[in-house]
């Protein structure tokens, strides 16, 4: 099994929950699939990044997208 031993100042921590976090837009308009998934794909990945987040799913479906990512402990869902 791999070990991810992550660290912040004064704690190390082993993430074991990963989030399933679904993102509908407002009456499941069937517009996430066309021209902007790549520009959503871009933004996710780009937040993710910064807050130190690891994704380890990501689906863009015609209306919804869902994403399987581990969050460290600093930062809430």
């Amino acid at each position: 099994m791999k070990q991810d031993n992550n660290s912040l100042a004064h704690t190390t921590y082993h993430i074991e929950f990963k989030y399933h976090i679904v993102f509908v837009p407002k009456y499941r308009r069937q517009i996430v699939y066309g021209k902007y998934k790549a520009s959503i794909g871009q933004i996710i990945r780009q937040l993710c990044d910064r807050k130190g987040v690891e994704i380890h799913e990501a689906e863009a479906c015609k209306d919804y997208i869902h994403i399987l990512v581990s969050i460290p402990p600093k930062q809430s869902v």
